[in-house]
């Protein structure tokens, strides 16, 4: 029996739990007055979950050990004496008997292969069945001792609150322990960049070319200024011009004037934007914007403009952060108590300056919070500047020339062909780090911002 197939017979073992621990409950409740601490859904949820999470449980680990428990057995076979030492072609060998056992193969290129293949089939069956009689007699013990503890004086809603506040705890500790394994493994592979590359040379160092490494001094062309200059022109400057103006005026609009059909239908309409894969504005930057800028740039007399210049990558990222500003500016007015508008159209102002002087300076904080929130989702970007901008790292003030960013940097370093212990490839790490930190630190002074702003009107 397959795994997902005895899965589905434990889930039906708990419904006839629940079933039969309710009905039970219900018939305590007839006969008897006294006051119950449960629901009988409550002592059939309970019944339930002893029933299915027990062997559930069980499964998934079994899932995991029952191949190397079907492995094991087929390496004492008589015929895989002639297997060959441990490496890629007894992997292979094995692997193939396992497809021809399965079913998923009818050839075999290793005479070997078919064998083993018996053995293989021999083997699962009987490892399965081991797997399906533990599971079921698991499911059969906890579920039936469950239902002897039905009583009127048992708490099963206390017992399955507990249940519950486990489960959270567990996946409130698995996003927790990813979120430090992701910081670890940063830390670790930066802290052996770093000692070969000083951390002042990689900070402070204006000069980018991991392509020549002199072995001798690896710091002098490993300077990530340039990198960091080109993502704060991008992500931090140009997006910004773009989305600022654009979410802040559309959050006025909708909050504002718009009525409550054009809103119903407008605000989700802008909000798709955030929906649109990144790939797909990458290709927009590449195969429309950065052709249409370089034009416009030859139009004006600029005849060296790149292709690749940092304009087109910033636009088509700000077009996508439109959304996110526009969220926060919408919420951050919304917030405002309606009495300050009230009194200031009441005191003669008119609608254009009740907005200008009383709401967007009560809501100021909100929205500079959703835009450092927008900043540190531009900067983390990378499709968009991988497919429209350059990989020259540069540093210039001038949007039409070519610019590269720390996300296009580390995607160049990671696709190469360099060893995994070069400087070349570890300088991804480095980047990647300082990625992080300074993301880190605009989420943490945004959701300041953004908490003091709530504090002031709740």
């Amino acid at each position: 029996m397959s795994f997902f197939a005895l899965f589905l017979v434990i889930a039906g073992l708990g419904l006839i739990g629940w079933l039969t621990a309710r009905m039970r409950a219900v018939a305590f409740r007839r006969g008897s007055t006294a006051r119950f601490s449960s629901l009988p859904s409550h002592f059939g949820g309970y019944v339930a979950l002893c029933t299915i999470v027990p062997a559930a449980l069980f499964l998934a680990v079994w899932a995991a050990t029952s191949p190397a428990l079907v492995t094991n057995s087929v390496l004492h076979d008589p015929a895989a004496v002639q297997l060959p030492a441990p490496g890629f072609d007894r992997a292979a060998i094995l692997s193939e008997a396992r497809s021809l056992a399965a079913g998923r193969s009818f050839g075999a290129f290793n005479p070997l292969s078919q064998k083993l293949a018996p053995a293989y089939a021999t083997a699962q069956t009987r490892i399965d069945w081991i797997g399906t009689a533990v599971a079921l007699l698991l499911a059969f013990a906890t579920g039936g001792f469950a239902f002897t503890r039905v009583r009127p004086d048992f708490r099963a809603r206390t017992k399955i609150e507990f249940v519950v506040m486990g489960a959270l705890l567990c996946a409130s500790l698995i996003a927790i322990l990813t979120t430090m394994g992701i910081v670890a493994s940063l830390l670790f592979e930066s802290w052996r960049f770093f000692e070969v590359v000083p951390i002042t040379d990689f900070l402070f160092g204006t000069h980018w070319s991991p392509q020549v490494i002199d072995p001798a001094d690896p710091g002098a062309t490993l300077g990530a200024v340039p990198l960091f200059w080109g993502t704060f022109l991008i992500g931090a400057v140009i997006a910004m011009v773009v989305a600022i103006p654009f979410g802040l005026m559309s959050a006025v609009y909708l909050t504002q004037y718009a009525s409550a059909s054009a809103r119903r239908w407008m605000k989700p309409i802008l909000e798709v934007l955030a929906g649109v894969p990144t790939v797909v504005y990458g290709y927009f930057a590449a195969l429309t914007v950065a052709p249409a800028v370089r034009d416009f740039a030859v139009s004006i007399g600029i005849t060296w403009a790149s292709s690749e210049s940092a304009l087109a990558a910033g636009l088509v990222m700000g077009v996508m952060i439109i959304p996110f500003v526009s969220s926060m500016a919408d919420d951050s007015l919304a917030a405002v108590p309606g009495a300050m508008r009230d009194g200031s159209l009441a005191m003669g102002a008119t609608s254009s300056e009740t907005i200008r002087r009383v709401l967007l300076p009560a809501a100021l904080p909100g929205v500079v919070g959703g835009v450092l929130l927008a900043v540190s989702r531009a900067i983390g970007e990378t499709m968009i500047v991988v497919m429209a901008a350059s990989g020259v790292a540069t540093l210039t003030l001038n949007p039409f020339a070519s610019a590269t960013t720390v996300t296009k940097q580390i995607v160049d370093l990671l696709t190469g062909e360099a060893e995994f212990d070069s400087p070349k490839t570890l300088a991804a790490f480095a980047l990647g780090l300082t990625l992080f930190v300074i993301t880190l630190l605009l989420n943490i002074v945004a959701l300041t911002v953004v908490k003091r702003y709530r504090e002031a009107y709740e």
